[in-house]
């Protein structure tokens, strides 16, 4: 199965930032939407701004349209105001692209956990995202930062609490 691009994407018009206010809110709204899909899809978390341009993410070669690196860099700082989007650096070059929030990321870990009666036990970083018993969860795979970040937002709500061990980390679920 290969990832389903929206009719927008072959559509020329849609590598132009438009002008007019009102269609340029829902050219941006499409184009988070896609950038969020096709991340989520490729299982991908940052983004290298001056790469980007290259990928087919914004570099249509079947219509040969390319977005600019400017029009990216609005898209991608609308995906920040949403809440989806850390830049790494300073230049706004490089950032971390979350398609889920950490708390959706927390809710989904902390189902599973209740679901498999994990609640008051401990599992390491590594079993979370890269254990047997997560597979075919939505949450495996999950790059560290972003799991800590998830695991968090459980310690926050009083449902976790982070432990560092000798040479990794774990989580213990109430």
């Amino acid at each position: 199965m290969s990832f389903e691009w929206p009719w927008q994407y072959n559509f020329p018009p849609f590598y132009t930032l438009q002008p007019n206010v009102s269609t340029q809110h829902r050219q941006l709204a499409a184009w988070c939407s896609l950038v969020l899909s096709y991340l989520r899809y490729h299982k991908l978390y940052t983004i290298d701004v001056l790469e980007a341009q290259e990928s087919p993410l914004f570099n249509n070669k079947k219509i040969q349209r390319k977005f600019p690196v400017e029009a990216i860099q609005v898209v991608l700082e609308e995906l920040r105001k949403k809440g989806n989007l850390e830049w790494i650096d300073k230049n706004k070059t490089r950032c971390l692209i979350m398609w889920r929030r950490p708390e959706e990321w927390g809710k989904l870990v902390y189902q599973w956990v209740s679901k498999n009666g994990l609640t008051n036990s401990v599992l390491t970083f590594y079993e979370l995202s890269n254990g047997d018993d997560t597979e075919g969860e939505e949450f495996h795979g999950l790059e560290e930062w972003l799991l800590l970040r998830a695991l968090q937002t459980l310690q926050s709500e009083r449902k976790a609490e982070i432990i560092t061990l000798a040479d990794s980390k774990g989580v213990k679920f109430f």
